[in-house]
């Protein structure tokens, strides 16, 4: 139901305006209405000033019949305020949202979007930041999935380059055993400090560009050390998906497209888009205001830009994509902006499609991480903590039996983490911390989830079923009509958080409807009023908690039914 556009329908027959005229502004508070149209231009129409314009238009309105979208009008000064009929909405609303599961769900969009994320490198440990990256692009593949998009979940990960090349070279020179679990760590460690050692070691560092050299070449011995560990990097990699609840729908390496991106950048050379500038190859982007863009270094070995041109290429022909959004840190910003340029001059039109959701970085209370210096808070640590401390609150708040506590507190620990990295503008630095973000209380995902389980728990009490007839016109309280709008909502901000990638609008919007909820279990009896309140009531939580449910699982969070 869009009642915006339903109070400009009004609008235009009763007032006989033209619907492109109509600008409804939010007014600062609820006492001065829903909306407010301001009368300015209007006044060539009525021959009147703004404010006696406004009083006109009030005049015209003040027979309002009782079944329509307007309850009431008032002119102010030059604005004619307006006043929803919440009853009204939410006899046309809530009918909607309680027989559909997926309420605000689209259909019919024919454009194909890959979404590329979490791209951890092999041979280097998965920490906080990579997890940041995870939670936006789950949830906006779901987000965009939900709206009708036919999406492809891609996952581009750096298995072959110098990280890898330190890492085989810390093997062989620490000597030390590999673990039969969790290797991807050690071999994260085992990068770790072989960094610490090449890092301004003039020898060391000329031996590390000659070892890549051969790996590049195919030297038997690198080759086989590299296939056996990242074989191990990928077998832990799937451990993680499977925590997060993801399936990739495809899989893509730098190992994959290293040959086909030389070959493209030799072809962009012959072309003239490509030109040599002491002996590498280089796109000229000067008079796009992007600078120089290194397409393939002197010495013949691939960079990123060599890889991703190929990748991009695979995505559009291959896949048949319309869309690629790149989940990938903010501090690649004008990367992206160079490689986004090169593809357009390329002549792929799907260039003009390509996004770059940027993120901030993840800090602790205690600062910045490094995974050059070995100073960052490793996923499996980090979830460790989570588990922890979700244990302790469910114990102590008593929240379900011993045995049902494993399930609960992966799903509140992933509840914690998904919506703690997900609520915050994703262009923003964010400071995670565990103890705030599995906070009962606050702007958390527990807060949401304790929301849904609450309704859960009235429905389980009342034990019974709702009739088919529900008077919404005893839906009158503040509190009620605040939910009644709110849900309303819903549809334009899924909307919003995923044509505009905007994922913490739909955060923002749980939290204000779990909020409101809040307040309105704490201000009315629900079981306890009269049977036809009841019934009318119970029905208005059951369309909150489906709401609050469909949100949550956008996010790629569990809705508990018992906290």
């Amino acid at each position: 139901m869009d009642i915006v556009n339903e109070v400009k329908t009004f609008l235009v027959k009763h007032l006989k305006l033209k619907k492109s005229e109509l600008e409804l502004d939010v007014p600062p508070s609820e006492e001065f209405g829903d909306f407010a149209l301001p009368c300015f231009k209007f006044v060539k129409k009525t021959g009147v000033n703004p404010v006696e314009t406004a009083k006109l238009f009030a005049e015209k309105l003040s027979k309002l019949p009782e079944d329509c979208i307007i309850k009431e009008v008032k002119a102010v000064g030059p604005y004619l305020n307006i006043f929803v009929n919440k009853q009204y909405v939410a006899k046309q609303l809530l009918p909607l949202i309680f027989t559909n599961e997926d309420f605000g769900k689209g259909t019919g969009k024919k454009e194909r979007v890959m979404v590329e994320f979490f791209q951890a490198n092999t041979h280097k440990a998965v920490h906080i930041g990579h997890v940041r990256n995870m939670c936006l692009g789950i949830a906006l593949s779901n987000v965009l999935e939900f709206l009708g998009y036919r999406v492809i979940r891609a996952n581009y990960q750096g298995d072959i380059g110098p990280h890898v090349v330190k890492c085989l070279w810390g093997i062989m020179h620490f000597n030390e055993k590999p673990p039969k679990e969790n290797r991807l760590r050690w071999l994260g460690d085992i990068y770790a400090r072989a960094n610490k050692l090449i890092s301004g070691n003039e020898k060391l560092e000329a031996e590390i560009r000659e070892m890549t050299k051969k790996l590049y070449e195919g030297d038997p011995k690198l080759v086989e050390l590299w296939q056996q560990t990242r074989q191990w990097c990928l077998e832990d990699f799937e451990k993680i998906y499977k925590d997060f609840g993801v399936k990739f729908d495809v899989l893509f390496f730098e190992s994959e497209v290293e040959k086909l991106g030389k070959e493209i950048v030799l072809e962009l050379l012959q072309k003239g888009i490509a030109k040599k500038s002491e002996g590498a190859i280089i796109m000229d982007l000067k008079k796009y205001g992007l600078g120089v863009f290194l397409l393939l270094r002197s010495d013949g070995v691939p960079l990123y830009s060599t890889k991703d041109i190929a990748l991009a290429k695979i995505k559009f022909e291959r896949y048949k994509i319309d869309r690629s959004i790149y989940v990938v840190g903010s501090e690649q910003e004008l990367y992206f902006k160079q490689l986004f340029k090169t593809l357009e001059l390329m002549g792929f039109k799907q260039a003009k499609k390509c996004y770059h959701l940027s993120y901030g970085l993840v800090m602790l209370p205690e600062g910045r991480m490094s995974s050059r210096e070995g100073t960052i808070v490793l996923y499996d640590d980090l979830m460790e903590k989570l588990y922890k401390k979700a244990e302790e609150e469910i114990k102590a708040r008593k929240l379900v039996p011993e045995e049902k506590i494993p399930e609960l507190k992966k799903k509140i620990a992933f509840s914690a983490l998904k919506f703690g990295m997900t609520m915050r503008e994703n262009n923003k630095n964010i400071v995670f911390d565990w103890e705030k973000a599995l906070s009962f209380e606050g702007e958390t995902g527990p807060y949401v989830q304790y929301a849904h389980a609450r309704i859960c728990s009235i429905f389980r009490k009342f034990g019974g079923k709702l009739p088919a007839e529900i008077k919404f016109e005893l839906l009158k309280t503040r509190e009620e009509e605040k939910l009644i709008m709110l849900l309303s909502k819903f549809p334009f901000v899924v909307m919003d958080a995923g044509e505009n990638y905007k994922i913490h609008l739909l955060c923002r919007y749980l939290l204000d409807l779990a909020q409101a909820f809040n307040e309105y279990y704490h201000a009315h009896r629900i079981l306890d009023a009269e049977p036809e309140l009841r019934n009318a009531r119970l029905y208005l939580i059951e369309c909150v908690r489906k709401v609050l449910k469909t949100g949550l699982n956008l996010l790629g969070i569990d809705a508990v039914e018992r906290m």
